[in-house]
Parts: structure tokens; C-alpha cells; sequence
């Protein structure tokens, strides 16, 4: 593989889940969370050492009290992953057995960190994550086929918590559709599911590997833009939203003289906030990107505010 980003689309059952990853993402292997209120949180590994622990600076930073400030080490020798323990008051385990030494780590080893559990992968392969129950059923939304809710939340408030720990910069994009009531009433609730779907494809496409696009529920969505700052983020919304003015969407509907086709054009509104100082918890830079929101509709949608 190249330096070219990659889009993969990956089907499950009646559903199909359009990702972009970024250069070599593939080659890379991962973590997922196993449990807890993270359940199904990735953390790519690119094959550089990655400490595991519960202060704001690790590679993987696992906020639970059973977890060590520095627990473990995962490292690449050669094609192997390698995973030791760094003298953790709980010990680091891999199926279930205690790490006497460092070892190499296979593809679907189960790891235990205190009462942390996470599972191994060789590549951030896509169509395992998917196939893997536990990931989907933690983290995608059925209607749209990105990032639920509870994932969305759960993701905000770790990247939150981390900002503020680090000081490193935070910005949300907060956005709606425009009118979509009237895509219900004038052709069906399947084009309007339609038109959530093809509207969240079209906006993952422009969202950065690092971003994280969840549905927050009905028409709402939001973009969470780590180590991002508000101009930064203006700038990618403004994107976001020339796509979707862009893009084409072909509805079949039903009428009294059989099926009809129309192509209908769909805009969002979006608003864009940034942490500030002030700010103590995670839904207080939801609540700033809302009121942008309402900002830009009140000025009469299809635009940005901040």
C-alpha cells in the first residue's frame, strides 16, 4: 500500500459501514476495549513502543483504578508484537494466564490489565472488527452505519478528560439536516432514512482519520476533532458541509401511479466550538457547538457559525 488514504466498505448482514482510513492503516495492528464504559474503543498500534497506562500521556491511556500509572509495554520486533509488564500492581495477562516474561502477542489474544480487558489484532483489519460482535454492537448505529451514541458520548468524554489533562487542544462540529422533516412527508420514511445513511457516507469521507463522526439521534450528529483547534475546525466543517450541498441523492418513493424517482438536494447546518478554560465536563463543549448550531440556523441554515 501507498501513501493514498483508503476507503474501505465493509458489509455485515443487510448492512454496509463505509470507513477512510489513512495511509498504511491496514498494515497496523489494534486494541479494542473488552469492557467497561469503552467497550469497543480502538487504539491502533504503529508498531513503535506503546506504553499502557492510567496517566494522560500513554499511548494507551486507560482511566481505571486497577490499572497501573504505567501497567504495560507492547512493541514491534521484527513482525511480532511483543507485550511485557512494567512490575503492574495487578500484573498483565493474556488468556487468562500472568505474564511471567515478555511475549509475543497472536492475532485474537484476550489481554487483562487489572479488570480491564482488551483484545488483539495483527491489522487494523476492518472486516474482523465488524465481523467481531462485541465491537459493532458497542460502537455502530444501525440507521446510518457510523458511530452510535453511547460510543459518541463515551469518546468525547475520554477526549475531554485528556485535553484537559494535556493541554492539548479540542474542537466539536455539531450539525443538522436542513428541512428534513419534508424528506419524510413528501417521500417516505425510507428516503428519509435514505438521505441519514447516504448523508453520513458522504460526511466521513471528509472527516479526518483521527476524527470520530457518531449520529447523537434523529437528523443530529457530531464530529469530535482531537488536538484540533476552532479555525481548524471551522475550516473542516465548511467542507463537511459543501459536500452534502453537493452531493446528488436519488430517492424511489411510492405514489398512486407506481414508483417514482427524484434527486434531491440536501443541506446541513453545523456548528463548531473549541474547549475552553471554563469548561469542566464534556457536555458543556456539546452545549457551545449547540448554541453555534442554532446560531447557524437562525441565520438561515445550509452555513457555519462559531
Amino acid at each position: 500500500m501507498g501513501t493514498e488514504d483508503t476507503t474501505v466498505i465493509m458489509k455485515t448482514g443487510d448492512h454496509s459501514l463505509v470507513l477512510s482510513l489513512g495511509p498504511s492503516a491496514q498494515r497496523r495492528s489494534c486494541l479494542i476495549v473488552y469492557s467497561g464504559a469503552e467497550t469497543g474503543k480502538r487504539y491502533v498500534l504503529d508498531g513503535r513502543a506503546t506504553t499502557i497506562g492510567r496517566l494522560a500521556d500513554m499511548g494507551v491511556f486507560i482511566d481505571h483504578p486497577s490499572v497501573s500509572r504505567r501497567h504495560a509495554e507492547l512493541e514491534l520486533a521484527g513482525d511480532v508484537m511483543m507485550i511485557r509488564d512494567l512490575g503492574s500492581a495487578n500484573g498483565t495477562w493474556v488468556n487468562d494466564i500472568r505474564l511471567p516474561a515478555p511475549q509475543a502477542l497472536k492475532d485474537g489474544d484476550l489481554i487483562r490489565l487489572g479488570k480491564v480487558f482488551l483484545k488483539y489484532y495483527e491489522q487494523e483489519n476492518l472486516d474482523v472488527l465488524l465481523h467481531d460482535r462485541i465491537y459493532r454492537m458497542a460502537t455502530v448505529d444501525a440507521g446510518t452505519e457510523i458511530f452510535n451514541r453511547q460510543y459518541l458520548v463515551e469518546f468525547l468524554k475520554g477526549e475531554f478528560k485528556l485535553a484537559k489533562l494535556t493541554g492539548r487542544p479540542l474542537s466539536v462540529v455539531y450539525y443538522d439536516l436542513d428541512f428534513f422533516k419534508s424528506v419524510n412527508d413528501n417521500y417516505g420514511h425510507g428516503a428519509g432514512d435514505q438521505v441519514l445513511k447516504e448523508s453520513a457516507g458522504v460526511i466521513k469521507t471528509v472527516v479526518r482519520k483521527d476524527d470520530l463522526l457518531g449520529r447523537l439521534g434523529g437528523e443530529e450528529f457530531v464530529v469530535v476533532l482531537p488536538n484540533t483547534v476552532l479555525a481548524v475546525a471551522a475550516e473542516l466543517a465548511e467542507r463537511m458541509r459543501a459536500a452534502v450541498e453537493a452531493h446528488d441523492f436519488v430517492l424511489a418513493f411510492q405514489t398512486q401511479l407506481g414508483r417514482r424517482s427524484v434527486t434531491h438536494r440536501q443541506t446541513i447546518s453545523l456548528g463548531v466550538a473549541q474547549l475552553g478554560e471554563p469548561m469542566q465536563e464534556s457536555p458543556e463543549l456539546l452545549e457551545a457547538a449547540d448554541a453555534a448550531l442554532y446560531r447557524a440556523k437562525r441565520g438561515g441554515r445550509n452555513r457555519v457559525d462559531h
